[in-house]
């Protein structure tokens, strides 16, 4: 007995041993890396966006978990425990959710946070203490919740905050220090609220924010100076969209480091000529959308720096000539949609640096006071230093909708109210040859051009009510013949007679190269020598030409327009432009039409050797398919032709055939195709005698003999032809 108790022993251990695969799955399956409704196919990101989630989900080993989204779900409350196991977490996102209520310690563990998303929630206020674990945390949202009052408490303990938006809420007003405990942020929004007041020490503690935006509140004043006094590195401050009605002096002095400043959208009426002490380095200022009907006339001295100048949709009547006479730097000004009726000439005298200026939208009267301003355009076009500057008139009648650089100085008559007409003698304007703000003894005045002067340009004067006549078209011809040149001081003329051949030289996906010719010629020293403009647009435009360039003086007869669009026919224009003056008619002679390349394409040239000849390419390449066509009907005739010849020759008595399938042998399939199935049909017909000729093995069709008997007349001629057929 005891030696079966000893075999029971051993076998016991390798039924335990083998029952542990067993135990193993019994055992409580281990919880999931990621959680089911998530996705973790990043690594270290636990993306949970747009699941429908209503409460935070469970994730295993969350040490190594850095990104954790949750955004577009709908979650209500956060409690203590949902993120105490993600230590190690640096980027949280919980926006677009329902979030009504924070746990005091829900964000207790997170001392690696870097990045806070709260944005577009239901969140009432930021209870005290909520944010002071997050030593780390350097970006902040809690915009578009509903937020109505903060405390200094409320963003304790966040010492590294660079970036802080709380734009989108219900914030009425914010108190002292209420920042105080965020020495390192650089960007504060706060737009989009509903601020009436703010602190005399709201900002205390800013002392490197670089950008605040307080757009889009309910501010009507801003009395204290000392309001914006911390922030002494500010960089931009936005204003615009408030209920702003005067700024006081002296309220940005504090302001040194300042570029851009917006006061956009107020209803200000009224700026205080000191408003902008202080804004020395400030490189653009918006004011449109305002008030204003006038400004101070040292307003804007202390804006030395300044570069960008909006004063659309105001309603600004008229302009000191002294106005804008510190903005040396000045590169954009817009003074479009006011009520303005006209400008002195002088008044951009000073703005050497001026190139884009937006005068559009107004109620000009051109009459004598806008002659100035029709010379100085006239004198940057010509030296291409000024884009397109439109002033449609609207006073008197008679040039109602017409352009003020169409007009001659003959058509800018005294105004009708009897005001008076500037001194022809004052200095006003810079010359085209210089840049001064004065001109010379013989420089463009305002003032109507001496007799002399008015006949050697061939205007009209007062005293002869017929113009003088235009020369003929051999005129040119007759001057060079006799070997001096022809004088030519109207534009017109100049167009007419001396201004031709206008080509396309290149075309480009995005710009072209024109050319064209000019006679011999030579124009009065008063005018200097004749200079061109360039007018295009797209076909089908409903307002022709509102864009042109004017080229440099003494410059070649060619000219490239660049920044046009792909695969878009445009109409090109050229005409001159002599002492400033343009010809009234628009020039229909010297025009060309061209189409842009598609995007991408490889540019070509009009007259050049770059690539073959596209049309000698396609006639050759319609020749050869030609060849190939005649050539294939060829074919095809002669072996049609090949076939009825050969048809006629092997032309025989017809074969008639009495039984299709033998029935004497088998088949023999040697290389003829017939399936050896048919070797085992059996014909029902007696078998025929006589009338059946006996050829040799494996014939498949019976003949009649008759066929063999008529084509000899002896016994001998027979077998040689059944020996033919013979295998």
């Amino acid at each position: 007995m005891g030696a079966p108790r000893r075999v029971r022993l051993m076998v016991l251990p390798r039924i335990l041993w083998g029952s542990v695969p067993l135990i193993l799955l019994l055992l409580p399956a281990a919880e999931p890396i990621c959680p089911e409704p998530c996705d973790c196919q990043q690594h270290q990101h636990l993306l949970c966006t747009n699941r429908g989630l209503r409460s935070v989900p469970r994730a295993a080993e969350p040490q190594d978990i850095l990104t954790y989204s949750l955004g577009g779900n709908f979650i209500a409350n956060i409690s203590a425990v949902d993120f105490h196991r993600l230590a190690g977490l640096q980027r949280l996102d919980l926006q677009y959710n329902r979030i009504r209520s924070l746990h005091p310690k829900a964000f207790e563990r997170l001392d690696r946070l870097e990045e806070l998303y709260l944005g577009n929630n239901l969140l009432p206020a930021l209870a005290p203490g909520t944010l002071s674990a997050l030593a780390k945390l350097r970006i902040l949202y809690v915009n578009a919740n509903e937020i109505g009052r903060l405390s200094a408490a409320s963003f304790s303990g966040l010492g590294s905050l660079v970036k802080l938006r709380l734009d989108g809420n219900e914030l009425g007003s914010l108190g002292d220090s209420t920042f105080s405990g965020l020495p390192n942020l650089l960007y504060l929004h706060l737009e989009s609220n509903r601020i009436r007041w703010l602190s005399r020490g709201a900002f205390t503690g800013l002392a490197k924010l670089r950008f605040l935006n307080l757009s889009g509140n309910q501010q009507s004043s801003l009395r204290h100076p000392d309001i914006f006094g911390p922030l002494r590195s500010l960089h931009t401050l936005l204003l615009a969209s408030n209920s702003l009605r005067q700024l006081t002096g002296g309220l940005f002095q504090h302001l040194p480091g300042l570029v851009k400043l917006s006061l956009s959208g107020n209803r200000l009426s009224h700026l205080a000529p000191d408003a902008f002490t202080g804004l020395g380095l400030l490189k653009e200022l918006r004011l449109e959308g305002n008030l204003l009907s006038h400004l101070p006339i040292a307003l804007l001295e202390p804006l030395g720096s300044l570069e960008v100048l909006d004063l659309s949709r105001n309603a600004l009547t008229t302009l000191h000539p002294d106005a804008l006479g510190r903005l040396s730097q000045l590169r954009e000004l817009s003074l479009r949609d006011n009520a303005l009726a006209t400008l002195p000439g002088q008044l951009f005298a000073s703005n050497l640096a001026l190139y884009r200026l937006e005068l559009e939208g107004n109620a000009w009267s051109c009459d004598c006071r806008l002659r100035g301003l029709k010379h100085w355009l006239a004198a940057w076009h010509s030296q291409g230093r000024l884009l397109t500057v439109f002033v449609q008139c609207r006073l008197p009648p008679a040039l109602a909708g017409k352009y003020l650089d169409y007009l001659q100085d003959s058509q800018l008559l005294p105004p009708q109210d009897g005001s008076p007409c500037p001194d022809s003698n004052s200095p006003s304007l810079p010359s085209p040859e210089g840049l001064s703000g004065n001109s010379s003894a013989t420089g463009l005045t305002p003032g109507p051009p001496p007799a002399s002067t008015a006949r050697l340009m061939g205007a009209p004067m007062a005293a002869s009510p017929t113009p003088l006549p235009l020369p003929s078209a051999a005129w040119p011809r007759r001057a060079s013949a006799s070997g001096v040149l022809p004088l030519v001081s109207d534009p017109c003329d100049f167009n007419k007679l001396f201004l031709h051949n206008l080509s396309v030289e290149a075309v480009g996906s995005s710009w072209v190269t024109v050319r064209w010719a000019v006679r011999p010629h030579r124009s009065p020293r008063l005018l200097g020598p004749a200079r061109f403009r360039l007018l295009f647009d797209r076909f089908g435009a409903a307002v022709k030409f509102q864009r042109f360039v004017y080229l440099p003086e003494r410059g070649e007869p060619a000219a490239t327009l660049r920044e046009l669009r792909p695969n878009t026919p445009y109409l090109v224009c050229v005409e001159g432009v002599l002492g400033g003056r343009v010809c009234p008619v628009a020039p229909r002679d010297h025009c060309a039409g061209l189409v842009t390349l598609p995007e991408g394409s490889t540019a070509a040239a009009a007259g050049g050797s770059r690539g073959p000849d596209q049309q000698l390419l396609t006639l050759v390449l319609l020749a050869v398919n030609a060849l190939l066509l005649l050539a294939a009907l060829a074919a095809w005739a002669a072996r049609l032709l090949r076939k009825k010849v050969l048809g006629r020759r092997r032309k025989a008595a017809p074969v008639h055939v009495r039984q299709l399938y033998s029935t004497r042998r088998p088949l023999r399939s040697m290389g003829t195709g017939v399936s050896a199935d048919f070797s085992g049909f059996q014909s029902h017909r007696p078998p025929r005698g006589a009338a059946a000729c006996a050829l040799s093995e494996a014939d498949l069709i019976e003949f009649p003999c008759e066929r063999f008997m008529d084509s000899g007349g002896s016994r001998h001629g027979d077998e040689h032809l059944l020996q033919r057929f013979a295998d």
